[in-house]
């Protein structure tokens, strides 16, 4: 007969979601933070996490040492078109579901997980669900304003539900507000630990001109071709008020690099060109006094947290229009300026230029980012998870 592992001075915890960073890396930082927590008590954590085979957690989960596992799982294609919804693709996809739930309670029967941390994603429903079925906690986290669909299936089943906003919590059905509690998205540590100057030397930005703000463009890893052509169209007005710190993708630095090679000598001082933005970015965010990217849960997450003044331009094809949502949702505030749609050089002229004039309406627009921003989201949620093992 097997023998019982001893569990005294350890947590399990079964993390399910993925598919893309704004799943995956909230769940990663939730973990090393509860791992710190508990080592700081003499315990030790054990962690399983459920994901797919092709998504970005099945390269992070390994490299951290984590225990990885599959299960069969449908990506449901949206569609504002009903009929669309019932296409092939997503009838195919659906009848893998019972086979991915089945796989899911078999893992969490046999991890017997004190908690069971869902983060989104589709691989997330099949976990969520065996927890249920399991009778073990489960804890969602949504890192956007409106709950996920994979969250909506889940919401029913879950002992607490940790959302980032405030905001989220009147769009929650009624049923399960009071499960609700507002940790914020947990982002990683080291990202508020930056230093300008860090940034200057680290990447030879020794032809900024300290006296102008400095703007950093990012598209995100690979970077995006409208952000790219945004600013290309406007570089030159850009580096008459402005440094600039330009994260293009590493598939657009041969063409946006001819193109600077056309600027005069003093204002292509001003630009750094880069196709990825690695152990840096810290320092980069904290040397800039402006960012122009998209919006997605982590982006928002990171400069609310660090109090930094915004242009948005959304991905226009993320899932349920997330980050057009979350845009406005800030500009609303008065924590950012939202550019949607078709978006020209002159659109974000209008749009950067009062910014770069003006070192009050920076800080004003910085106060009122900070005031969404929650540094401490990654403890808040561990002090959910630990709630909801202790029941």
């Amino acid at each position: 007969m097997k023998s019982e592992p001893c569990r005294v001075n350890s947590f399990r915890l079964i993390v399910t979601g993925g598919g893309t960073g704004g799943h995956t890396y909230p769940a990663l930082t939730a973990i090393r933070t509860l791992q710190n927590r508990l080592a700081a008590e003499g315990r030790a954590l054990e962690v399983l996490w459920i994901g797919t085979a092709d998504g970005l957690e099945a390269r992070v989960a390994p490299a951290e040492g984590i225990a990885f596992a599959t299960v069969a799982t449908g990506k449901i294609r949206r569609s504002s078109n009903p009929l669309m919804m019932m296409s092939a693709s997503n009838m195919r996809d659906m009848a893998r579901v019972p086979l991915g739930v089945a796989q899911a309670r078999k893992l969490v029967a046999d991890f017997r997980p004190d908690v069971v941390l869902a983060t989104g994603g589709y691989v997330a429903v099949p976990a969520g669900l065996a927890a249920r079925m399991c009778r073990r906690p489960l804890v969602l986290h949504e890192q956007t304003v409106r709950l996920g669909l994979a969250n909506r299936k889940l919401a029913g089943s879950a002992t607490r539900i940790a959302v980032s906003s405030e905001s989220t919590l009147p769009l929650l059905p009624e049923a399960v507000r009071g499960a609700a509690v507002v940790t914020g998205n947990p982002i990683r540590p080291e990202v508020l630990a930056g230093h300008p100057d860090k940034a200057v030397g680290a990447l030879g930005l020794h032809g900024f001109d300290r006296r102008l703000p400095t703007v950093y463009v990012t598209g995100g890893a690979q970077g995006s071709q409208q952000i790219n052509g945004v600013v290309r169209d406007a570089l030159p007005w850009l580096l008459e008020r402005a440094n600039l710190v330009h994260q293009c993708g590493p598939d657009n630095v041969e063409e946006l690099r001819q193109y600077a090679a056309t600027l005069s000598a003093p204002l292509a001082g001003r630009y750094y060109l880069a196709g990825f933005v690695g152990p840096e970015l810290p320092d980069v965010l904290a040397l800039a006094d402006v960012v122009v990217s998209r919006s997605g849960a982590g982006t928002l997450a990171e400069l609310t947290a660090l109090g930094k003044p915004a242009v948005f331009i959304p991905l226009a094809s993320s899932a349920g229009n997330e980050q057009a949502y979350n845009a406005r949702h800030l500009e609303e505030a008065g924590a950012a300026v939202a550019l949607l749609g078709e978006v020209t050089a002159d659109h974000l002229r209008d749009a950067i230029g009062p910014l770069l004039s003006d070192p009050a309406r920076r800080d004003e627009m910085a106060e009122r980012a900070r005031a969404y921003g929650r540094p401490d989201a990654a403890d808040r949620l561990v002090d959910v998870i630990l709630s909801a093992a202790s029941g």
